[in-house]
Order: C-alpha cells, then structure tokens, then sequence
C-alpha cells in the first residue's frame, strides 16, 4: 500500500517521468527479447556488441541524472565528476582482476598480470579482499562517496561557489589522471585494467552474462531515476533549489546550506560511482583516460543538450549525444570535437532549457 501510494504521487504531476519509465521498461524487455529469441541472420536480431552498446547509453545516463541533481536543482556545476565515475570503475576493475587468477598471460594466482609485468613481489594492501565481490561493492559505493565528502567538506565550509568550485573539481579529476596514470600506483598505469574473464562465477563473454548485466544496469538506471526524482520533489528538494536560487537568503533564514550542500553532493557521487561499476564489466576497460577533464565536460554538455534540472532531460541528452558520437566517430572521426563544440554553443544560445524545454514549449502553444 505504501509503495502504491507512492507510486502514485510520483507518476501523478510527472508525465515526463512516466515516459521515461515506460521507454525505460520497454527497452529493459525488447533488447534481450530480441537478442536472445532471435537467430542472428533475423532481421530483428539484436546482436552482443549492441547490448552493450546500449548497456553503456544507460550507464552514461545514470552519471547524467548525477549531474542534473547538483547542477540542475542545486546550482553546483561540476567539471570532475567523472571521477567518481572513474572510481566506481576501478572498484569493479580490481575485483575482475582478482577473478582472473592463473588463467592470466603469466598464470600468477595472485598478482594480476600487470604486476608480474612491473616486478612486483607481493599484492598490495589496498588490492586484499578485492576477491570478494561483497568488498567489492562496498568500495564502489565508499571509495567515490568518501571522496566527495572530504572534498565537499572542505570546499563547501571555505564557502567556495561558482566558476572556482567548478575549475576545483576539475582539477581534482586531473590531479587523479596524473596519479593513475603512474605505475607505482599500482592500477596498472597507462593500461589500466582489462583482460577480464568472469563475474561473480560467470563468463563476461557469454550472451546470457551480457543480458544479465544489461538487465542489472537498467534497474540500477530506474532506481537511480526514482530516488533523485524522490529527493528532489521532498522537503530536501526545495531546500536544495531554495540554495540554487539564493543561497545567501536561505542561509539567512537558518538553514545550514553546507550541510544540505554536501549530502546531495556526496549523493550524487556515490550514484556516478555505480554507473562506473556498472560501465567496466560491459566495456571490458578501464583506464586513466575516464579522469580525463574533457569527459567530464561532455556530461555537462549531456545535461545541457536534454534539459538541465528534470532529470529525465539529463538522461535523454546522454543517449542522443553518444549515439551521435558513436555514428561520427566512425564516420567523420575528425569532426566529432568541432560537432561537440558547436552543439554546446547551440543549446546555450537557442536552446538555454535543452531539448525538453523545446518541446514543453512547443505543447504549450499547441494547447
């Protein structure tokens, strides 16, 4: 009954949530439908690498809607987050290493490949217990949130807003490029981790395994979608949006904006910190290149492109912006940075409320 009633608030005032799930749910059912009950020359066949194709648009989606809940609803524009994107993936990475064992190119039963490579002599400390998936999905959630909540802490207390908050950020996640990229730090430098066989007993390559994560990250996308939707339209949501749209008058009137700041913050990394877990296994990689400042940039060019501050905008800029670069990375690869650029100075000049501004507006006149 509580769920229901729930439900029902949610979906009542929300049509652009109730599409959302709808597609949502139609694709979690048709893409292993069609992969699995259609024979490969079935012009309705959908084959593995798509699956994971369209596993990936999901997980990006996740770390949009991330985004959107500190951008979109509290004011907080953030240039790294993609490292907690990046941690999230590295967690998941050193547990899928640790299943590889002696079927690796030197057979080592404990040191993954690229240790036997460097000479190193023994695990790790921070690598032990990295066999256990049940560790490991508690540094999925851990290794981002506490990250975010010694950064949050420290820059939200220094009052720290605005275009500085966000050039800090970005150097964060460029500090963190620099440190993976070394090989002292024990993540496989330049490299990073790859050459993953199995999760939790099962082949990564096997058809049913792919589906099963596609399965797994659609959830996980849904979930994802119904808590910040939950969070954004309580008490706490209107406080956040009250700090977005004046942080000093809230402030004023007692409430302790840092506080409410670095608990949706923190949130919000954690959630980017899944959608990484979620991207490794299906990508079959993950390397220092996800610290990159530029992608995190691109998620916010995402948010912008669907609409910042609905959530399910965020989502939908996410998919059309990498299915385009996804068609003219092979296509045109030379253009896909200029295509980047000028689709950002677009929204920003005509389309300042993202696709599902334009098309809001569009019903309005039409009714």
């Amino acid at each position: 009954m509580i769920i229901k009633t729930l439900s029902e608030r949610f979906f009542a005032t929300d049509r652009g949530s109730s599409i959302f799930f709808s597609l949502l749910l139609l694709v979690t059912v048709l893409v292993p439908t069609l992969n699995l009950a259609t024979g490969e020359g079935s012009f309705l066949h959908i084959p593995n690498y798509s699956v994971a194709l369209i596993g990936k648009y999901m997980c990006y989606a996740m770390l949009a809607i991330a985004v959107d809940l500190i951008w979109g609803y509290c004011g907080i524009l953030s240039l790294g987050h993609t490292a907690f994107f990046a941690l999230g993936g590295y967690a998941m990475g050193m547990y899928l290493m640790r299943q590889i064992g002696t079927r690796g190119v030197y057979a080592d039963p404990i040191l993954p490949d690229f240790m036997v490579f460097l000479n190193w002599k023994e695990l790790p400390w921070f690598w032990h217990g990295m066999d256990h998936f049940w560790l490991a999905a508690i540094m999925i959630v851990l290794a981002p949130g506490l990250l975010a909540y010694v950064f949050g802490w420290f820059a939200f207390r220094s009052r720290v807003t605005g275009v500085y908050l966000s050039i800090i950020t970005q150097a964060l996640t460029y500090a963190l490029l620099l440190a993976f990229f070394r090989n002292e730090m024990g993540f496989g430098g330049n490299n990073g981790l790859t050459d993953f066989k199995d999760i939790l007993g099962f082949d990564l390559q096997a058809q049913s395994t792919r589906v099963a994560l596609f399965i797994a990250t659609a959830v996980a996308l849904g979930l994802a979608y119904f808590t910040s939707r939950y969070v954004v339209r309580s008490r706490l949501g209107r406080v956040i949006e009250a700090v977005r749209d004046a942080e000093s008058r809230t402030r004023f009137i007692g409430y302790k904006v840092e506080s409410y700041k670095l608990w949706v913050w923190t949130f919000s990394a954690v959630l980017a910190g899944i959608a990484g877990a979620l991207y490794v296994p299906q990508v079959g990689i993950i390397n220092p290149g996800e610290f990159a400042p530029i992608n995190s940039i691109e998620v916010v060019v995402w948010v912008a492109v669907g609409g910042r501050g609905t959530l399910y905008g965020a989502a939908l800029g996410a998919v059309l912006v990498n299915y385009a670069k996804t068609y003219f990375t092979a296509a045109l690869p030379e253009v896909w940075l200029y295509a980047l650029g000028a689709l950002f100075i677009g929204v920003t000049l005509f389309l300042p409320q993202g696709i599902v501004g334009l098309i809001s507006q569009l019903a309005r006149r039409r009714a």
